[in-house]
Protein backbone atom coordinates (compact mmCIF):
# COMPACT_ATOMS: atom_id res chain seq x y z
CA UNK A 1 0.00 0.00 0.00
CA UNK A 2 2.07 3.39 -1.30
CA UNK A 3 0.33 7.12 -0.50
CA UNK A 4 0.56 9.04 -3.42
CA UNK A 5 0.57 12.80 -3.25
CA UNK A 6 1.14 15.32 -5.79
CA UNK A 7 1.96 19.03 -5.17
CA UNK A 8 2.62 22.34 -6.21
CA UNK A 9 6.27 21.96 -5.88
CA UNK A 10 6.18 19.63 -8.82
CA UNK A 11 6.67 16.72 -6.30
CA UNK A 12 5.40 13.46 -6.92
CA UNK A 13 5.41 11.75 -2.61
CA UNK A 14 5.09 7.73 -2.45
CA UNK A 15 5.35 6.70 1.04
CA UNK A 16 4.80 3.01 2.26
CA UNK A 17 1.92 2.19 4.39
CA UNK A 18 2.47 -1.11 6.92
CA UNK A 19 -0.55 -2.08 8.07
CA UNK A 20 0.76 -5.13 9.97
CA UNK A 21 3.45 -2.50 11.88
CA UNK A 22 0.68 -0.52 12.97
CA UNK A 23 0.11 1.44 10.27
CA UNK A 24 3.79 2.43 10.12
CA UNK A 25 4.50 5.59 7.30
CA UNK A 26 7.66 5.10 5.88
CA UNK A 27 9.07 7.29 3.01
CA UNK A 28 9.58 5.70 -0.23
CA UNK A 29 10.44 8.18 -3.25
CA UNK A 30 9.99 11.53 -4.19
CA UNK A 31 10.22 12.39 -8.18
CA UNK A 32 10.35 15.77 -9.73
CA UNK A 33 7.64 14.67 -12.28
CA UNK A 34 6.79 17.67 -13.93
CA UNK A 35 7.66 20.97 -14.94
CA UNK A 36 5.02 22.82 -13.95
CA UNK A 37 2.69 21.56 -10.74
CA UNK A 38 0.73 18.66 -10.30
CA UNK A 39 -2.96 18.84 -10.67
CA UNK A 40 -4.34 15.41 -11.28
CA UNK A 41 -3.01 11.74 -9.98
CA UNK A 42 -4.91 8.07 -11.23
CA UNK A 43 -4.05 4.44 -9.88
CA UNK A 44 -4.79 0.82 -11.08
CA UNK A 45 -2.91 -2.24 -9.55
CA UNK A 46 0.02 -1.45 -11.36
CA UNK A 47 0.08 2.51 -12.75
CA UNK A 48 -0.13 5.74 -11.27
CA UNK A 49 -0.44 8.80 -13.75
CA UNK A 50 -0.14 12.10 -13.16
CA UNK A 51 -1.14 15.17 -14.90
CA UNK A 52 0.17 18.66 -14.58
CA UNK A 53 -0.04 22.30 -16.01
CA UNK A 54 2.31 21.36 -18.00
CA UNK A 55 0.27 20.02 -20.38
CA UNK A 56 1.54 16.37 -20.19
CA UNK A 57 0.59 13.20 -18.76
CA UNK A 58 3.49 10.73 -16.51
CA UNK A 59 3.23 6.86 -16.37
CA UNK A 60 4.93 5.05 -13.66
CA UNK A 61 4.91 1.42 -13.78
CA UNK A 62 4.93 0.57 -9.23
CA UNK A 63 5.66 -3.07 -9.93
CA UNK A 64 9.13 -2.86 -11.78
CA UNK A 65 9.57 0.60 -10.12
CA UNK A 66 10.14 3.06 -12.91
CA UNK A 67 8.79 5.83 -15.13
CA UNK A 68 6.94 4.44 -18.40
CA UNK A 69 6.84 7.11 -20.32
CA UNK A 70 4.68 10.45 -21.23
CA UNK A 71 1.61 11.15 -22.64
CA UNK A 72 1.35 14.33 -25.04
CA UNK A 73 -1.74 14.52 -26.59
CA UNK A 74 -3.86 17.22 -24.71
CA UNK A 75 -2.74 21.23 -25.12
CA UNK A 76 -3.26 22.40 -21.76
CA UNK A 77 -3.62 21.48 -17.96
CA UNK A 78 -4.78 18.34 -17.46
CA UNK A 79 -7.44 18.74 -14.99
CA UNK A 80 -8.75 15.07 -14.29
CA UNK A 81 -7.48 11.43 -14.83
CA UNK A 82 -9.55 7.99 -14.23
CA UNK A 83 -8.76 4.77 -14.78
CA UNK A 84 -11.46 1.66 -15.62
CA UNK A 85 -9.47 -1.24 -14.25
CA UNK A 86 -6.53 -2.11 -16.09
CA UNK A 87 -7.25 -1.77 -19.75
CA UNK A 88 -8.29 2.28 -20.17
CA UNK A 89 -7.32 5.52 -18.92
CA UNK A 90 -9.82 8.64 -19.54
CA UNK A 91 -7.72 11.88 -19.44
CA UNK A 92 -9.69 15.78 -19.31
CA UNK A 93 -8.00 19.19 -19.91
CA UNK A 94 -8.08 22.50 -20.34
CA UNK A 95 -8.19 22.18 -23.93
CA UNK A 96 -11.95 20.82 -23.83
CA UNK A 97 -11.22 17.17 -24.46
CA UNK A 98 -11.26 14.08 -23.45
CA UNK A 99 -8.81 11.24 -24.38
CA UNK A 100 -9.62 7.44 -23.79
CA UNK A 101 -6.12 5.75 -23.64
CA UNK A 102 -5.44 1.63 -24.27
CA UNK A 103 -3.67 1.32 -20.67
CA UNK A 104 -1.96 -1.68 -21.99
CA UNK A 105 0.00 -0.07 -25.30
CA UNK A 106 -0.81 3.22 -24.10
CA UNK A 107 -2.22 4.53 -27.57
CA UNK A 108 -5.26 7.09 -27.54
CA UNK A 109 -8.21 4.91 -28.98
CA UNK A 110 -10.38 8.19 -29.05
CA UNK A 111 -10.15 12.09 -28.73
CA UNK A 112 -13.52 13.39 -28.21
CA UNK A 113 -14.67 17.56 -28.14
CA UNK A 114 -16.04 17.15 -24.56
CA UNK A 115 -17.19 20.79 -23.60
CA UNK A 116 -16.24 24.31 -25.66
CA UNK A 117 -14.71 25.37 -22.44
CA UNK A 118 -12.16 23.57 -19.86
CA UNK A 119 -13.02 20.10 -18.67
CA UNK A 120 -13.63 20.25 -15.09
CA UNK A 121 -14.23 16.56 -13.83
CA UNK A 122 -15.13 13.04 -14.98
CA UNK A 123 -15.96 9.83 -14.00
CA UNK A 124 -16.43 6.47 -15.38
CA UNK A 125 -19.32 4.01 -14.70
CA UNK A 126 -18.85 1.24 -12.62
CA UNK A 127 -19.85 -0.78 -15.77
CA UNK A 128 -17.13 0.78 -18.30
CA UNK A 129 -19.95 1.88 -20.64
CA UNK A 130 -20.97 5.15 -19.62
CA UNK A 131 -18.79 7.90 -18.23
CA UNK A 132 -19.89 11.59 -17.29
CA UNK A 133 -18.14 14.76 -17.62
CA UNK A 134 -18.68 18.34 -16.59
CA UNK A 135 -16.63 21.59 -18.18
CA UNK A 136 -16.96 25.18 -17.74
CA UNK A 137 -19.83 25.46 -20.51
CA UNK A 138 -22.02 25.10 -18.28
CA UNK A 139 -23.03 21.44 -18.98
CA UNK A 140 -23.17 17.92 -17.78
CA UNK A 141 -22.45 15.46 -20.58
CA UNK A 142 -22.87 11.72 -20.92
CA UNK A 143 -20.98 9.58 -23.07
CA UNK A 144 -21.73 6.13 -24.23
CA UNK A 145 -17.81 4.61 -24.20
CA UNK A 146 -19.31 1.83 -26.35
CA UNK A 147 -19.76 3.96 -29.27
CA UNK A 148 -17.61 6.71 -28.55
CA UNK A 149 -20.03 9.38 -29.03
CA UNK A 150 -22.28 12.03 -26.74
CA UNK A 151 -25.21 10.18 -25.44
CA UNK A 152 -26.97 13.30 -23.05
CA UNK A 153 -26.39 17.04 -22.71
CA UNK A 154 -27.72 18.74 -19.69
CA UNK A 155 -27.37 22.36 -19.01
CA UNK A 156 -26.38 23.45 -15.56
CA UNK A 157 -27.17 27.20 -14.27
CA UNK A 158 -23.39 27.69 -13.10
CA UNK A 159 -20.30 25.73 -14.22
CA UNK A 160 -19.98 22.62 -12.00
CA UNK A 161 -16.17 21.46 -11.40
CA UNK A 162 -16.99 17.76 -9.69
CA UNK A 163 -18.19 14.59 -10.96
CA UNK A 164 -18.93 11.23 -9.19
CA UNK A 165 -20.75 7.98 -9.71
CA UNK A 166 -21.64 6.12 -6.51
CA UNK A 167 -20.07 2.83 -6.23
CA UNK A 168 -22.71 0.75 -7.42
CA UNK A 169 -23.83 3.53 -9.96
CA UNK A 170 -27.32 3.92 -9.45
CA UNK A 171 -26.91 7.15 -8.20
CA UNK A 172 -24.21 10.47 -9.21
CA UNK A 173 -23.28 13.92 -7.33
CA UNK A 174 -22.69 16.88 -9.39
CA UNK A 175 -20.72 19.84 -7.33
CA UNK A 176 -20.93 23.66 -8.04
CA UNK A 177 -19.12 25.71 -5.73
CA UNK A 178 -20.67 24.38 -1.90
CA UNK A 179 -23.24 22.89 -3.53
CA UNK A 180 -23.56 18.99 -4.04
CA UNK A 181 -26.63 18.00 -6.42
CA UNK A 182 -27.67 14.20 -5.95
CA UNK A 183 -29.27 12.49 -9.47
CA UNK A 184 -30.56 9.02 -9.72
CA UNK A 185 -29.70 6.82 -12.64
CA UNK A 186 -32.81 5.50 -12.97
CA UNK A 187 -34.88 8.84 -13.64
CA UNK A 188 -31.83 11.26 -14.45
CA UNK A 189 -33.82 13.72 -11.87
CA UNK A 190 -32.61 15.64 -9.13
CA UNK A 191 -33.28 13.66 -5.57
CA UNK A 192 -31.30 15.52 -3.31
CA UNK A 193 -29.08 19.08 -2.66
CA UNK A 194 -26.20 18.87 -0.28
CA UNK A 195 -24.89 22.76 1.45
CA UNK A 196 -21.68 23.15 2.74
CA UNK A 197 -20.41 26.40 3.94
CA UNK A 198 -17.54 26.81 1.83
CA UNK A 199 -16.20 25.48 -1.46
CA UNK A 200 -16.19 22.13 -1.79
CA UNK A 201 -12.44 20.27 -3.27
CA UNK A 202 -13.26 16.86 -3.44
CA UNK A 203 -16.11 14.41 -2.88
CA UNK A 204 -15.84 10.75 -2.46
CA UNK A 205 -18.44 7.46 -1.82
CA UNK A 206 -17.61 5.97 1.48
CA UNK A 207 -20.90 3.49 0.71
CA UNK A 208 -23.63 4.04 -2.10
CA UNK A 209 -25.49 6.13 0.58
CA UNK A 210 -22.51 7.52 2.67
CA UNK A 211 -20.71 10.94 1.12
CA UNK A 212 -17.83 12.19 2.52
CA UNK A 213 -17.28 16.00 1.71
CA UNK A 214 -14.31 18.24 2.23
CA UNK A 215 -13.32 21.77 1.02
CA UNK A 216 -11.87 24.77 1.89
CA UNK A 217 -12.42 24.76 5.47
CA UNK A 218 -10.70 21.80 8.31
CA UNK A 219 -13.63 19.85 8.26
CA UNK A 220 -14.69 16.77 6.83
CA UNK A 221 -18.30 15.86 6.83
CA UNK A 222 -20.32 12.40 6.08
CA UNK A 223 -23.64 13.19 4.57
CA UNK A 224 -26.83 10.54 3.90
CA UNK A 225 -27.21 10.75 0.25
CA UNK A 226 -31.64 9.35 0.63
CA UNK A 227 -31.93 12.01 3.86
CA UNK A 228 -28.79 14.49 3.02
CA UNK A 229 -28.75 14.77 6.77
CA UNK A 230 -24.83 15.69 8.47
CA UNK A 231 -23.97 12.39 10.00
CA UNK A 232 -20.66 12.99 11.05
CA UNK A 233 -18.41 16.01 11.22
CA UNK A 234 -14.53 15.84 12.34
CA UNK A 235 -11.62 18.37 12.12
CA UNK A 236 -8.61 16.34 10.06
CA UNK A 237 -6.75 19.52 9.78
CA UNK A 238 -5.17 22.82 10.55
CA UNK A 239 -5.99 24.00 6.76
CA UNK A 240 -7.79 23.73 3.82
CA UNK A 241 -8.56 20.01 2.71
CA UNK A 242 -7.43 19.72 -1.16
CA UNK A 243 -8.29 16.29 -1.87
CA UNK A 244 -9.67 13.18 -0.07
CA UNK A 245 -9.75 9.36 -1.19
CA UNK A 246 -11.38 6.31 -0.09
CA UNK A 247 -11.06 2.47 -0.31
CA UNK A 248 -11.69 -0.84 1.75
CA UNK A 249 -9.44 -3.21 3.11
CA UNK A 250 -10.82 -6.19 4.21
CA UNK A 251 -13.84 -4.93 6.66
CA UNK A 252 -12.03 -1.54 7.22
CA UNK A 253 -13.52 1.41 5.23
CA UNK A 254 -10.57 3.81 4.82
CA UNK A 255 -10.46 7.91 3.76
CA UNK A 256 -7.37 9.78 2.80
CA UNK A 257 -6.83 13.39 3.61
CA UNK A 258 -4.42 15.16 1.63
CA UNK A 259 -4.23 19.27 3.21
CA UNK A 260 -2.44 22.55 2.99
CA UNK A 261 -0.81 21.96 5.70
CA UNK A 262 1.10 19.31 4.33
CA UNK A 263 -0.14 16.54 5.90
CA UNK A 264 -1.60 13.33 4.20
CA UNK A 265 -3.87 11.18 7.09
CA UNK A 266 -5.42 8.10 7.06
CA UNK A 267 -9.03 7.52 9.21
CA UNK A 268 -10.93 4.26 9.82
CA UNK A 269 -14.34 4.38 9.34
CA UNK A 270 -17.23 2.11 10.35
CA UNK A 271 -20.56 2.31 8.66
CA UNK A 272 -21.95 1.39 11.30
CA UNK A 273 -21.31 3.50 14.45
CA UNK A 274 -20.90 6.34 11.22
CA UNK A 275 -21.45 9.12 13.88
CA UNK A 276 -18.85 8.04 15.90
CA UNK A 277 -15.63 10.27 14.94
CA UNK A 278 -13.28 8.21 12.61
CA UNK A 279 -10.07 6.76 14.15
CA UNK A 280 -6.49 8.27 13.25
CA UNK A 281 -4.56 5.27 11.73
CA UNK A 282 -1.28 7.32 10.62
CA UNK A 283 -0.30 10.35 9.12
CA UNK A 284 2.80 12.19 7.53
CA UNK A 285 3.91 15.37 6.85
CA UNK A 286 4.89 16.06 3.18
CA UNK A 287 6.24 19.90 4.31
CA UNK A 288 4.54 20.64 0.94
CA UNK A 289 1.62 22.36 -0.89
CA UNK A 290 -0.35 19.39 -1.40
CA UNK A 291 -2.60 19.04 -4.67
CA UNK A 292 -4.12 15.64 -5.59
CA UNK A 293 -3.55 12.61 -4.00
CA UNK A 294 -4.20 8.13 -4.86
CA UNK A 295 -3.52 5.50 -2.83
CA UNK A 296 -2.22 2.56 -4.87
CA UNK A 297 -2.77 -0.87 -3.56
CA UNK A 298 -1.28 -3.78 -5.01
CA UNK A 299 -4.05 -5.92 -6.05
CA UNK A 300 -7.76 -6.16 -5.69
CA UNK A 301 -7.07 -9.30 -3.71
CA UNK A 302 -5.15 -7.23 -1.32
CA UNK A 303 -7.42 -4.30 -0.74
CA UNK A 304 -11.14 -3.65 -3.08
CA UNK A 305 -11.37 0.02 -3.57
CA UNK A 306 -14.33 1.50 -3.30
CA UNK A 307 -12.79 4.40 -5.70
CA UNK A 308 -14.76 4.40 -9.32
CA UNK A 309 -11.20 4.40 -10.79
CA UNK A 310 -10.07 1.01 -9.51
CA UNK A 311 -13.86 -0.49 -9.09
CA UNK A 312 -13.10 -3.63 -11.79
CA UNK A 313 -12.89 -7.31 -9.78
CA UNK A 314 -10.06 -9.54 -10.89
CA UNK A 315 -12.93 -11.19 -12.98
CA UNK A 316 -12.96 -7.82 -15.41
CA UNK A 317 -9.55 -7.18 -15.11
CA UNK A 318 -9.28 -10.00 -17.56
CA UNK A 319 -12.73 -9.09 -19.51
CA UNK A 320 -12.08 -6.43 -21.92
CA UNK A 321 -14.99 -3.44 -21.07
CA UNK A 322 -17.21 -2.26 -24.01
CA UNK A 323 -14.73 0.41 -25.26
CA UNK A 324 -12.14 -1.67 -26.08
CA UNK A 325 -14.27 -3.37 -28.77
CA UNK A 326 -14.49 -0.19 -30.89
CA UNK A 327 -11.06 0.73 -32.83
CA UNK A 328 -10.88 3.87 -34.59
CA UNK A 329 -9.73 5.14 -37.82
CA UNK A 330 -8.07 8.75 -38.23
CA UNK A 331 -11.25 10.02 -39.60
CA UNK A 332 -13.09 9.28 -36.42
CA UNK A 333 -15.17 6.34 -38.17
CA UNK A 334 -15.56 3.10 -36.19
CA UNK A 335 -13.45 0.17 -37.46
CA UNK A 336 -14.88 -3.02 -35.93
CA UNK A 337 -12.32 -5.61 -37.44
CA UNK A 338 -10.57 -6.69 -33.97
CA UNK A 339 -7.29 -6.78 -35.88
CA UNK A 340 -6.86 -2.87 -36.88
CA UNK A 341 -4.41 -0.95 -35.27
CA UNK A 342 -5.02 1.33 -33.35
CA UNK A 343 -4.40 5.24 -34.90
CA UNK A 344 -0.94 6.74 -34.14
CA UNK A 345 -1.58 9.90 -31.83
CA UNK A 346 -1.22 12.78 -34.04
CA UNK A 347 2.09 14.89 -33.28
CA UNK A 348 1.47 18.73 -33.98
CA UNK A 349 4.14 21.61 -33.49
CA UNK A 350 3.26 21.84 -29.82
CA UNK A 351 3.53 18.19 -29.29
CA UNK A 352 7.07 17.86 -30.59
CA UNK A 353 8.37 21.04 -28.48
CA UNK A 354 6.89 19.21 -25.25
CA UNK A 355 8.84 15.72 -25.74
CA UNK A 356 12.61 18.29 -26.71
CA UNK A 357 11.66 19.95 -23.04
CA UNK A 358 10.97 16.87 -21.66
CA UNK A 359 14.31 15.01 -22.81
CA UNK A 360 16.48 18.29 -22.06
CA UNK A 361 14.80 17.55 -18.57
CA UNK A 362 15.50 13.76 -18.30
CA UNK A 363 19.15 14.19 -19.37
Amino acid sequence: MELIGGCYEQILFGFAVRPAENWAVVPDFTHHAHSASLSAVAVNDRYVVTGSRDETIQIYDMEKRVEHGALLQHNGTISCLEFYGRTHLLSGAEDGLICIWNAKNWECLKSIKAHKGRVTSLSIHPSGKLALSVGTDKTLRTWNLVEGRSAFIKNLKQNAHLVKWSPSGELYVVVVANKVDIYELATASLSGTIVAEKRISSVRFITDCILAVAGDEEFVRLFNCESQDCLCEFKAHENRIKDIYSFQREELHILVTASSDGYIKMWSLDPDKIKSSPSLLCEVNTKARLTCLAVWLKSNVEAKQTSNEAKASSSQVEEEPPIKKIRWTDSGKAAEKDGQEAPKKRKSTNVQKKKQKILQRLK
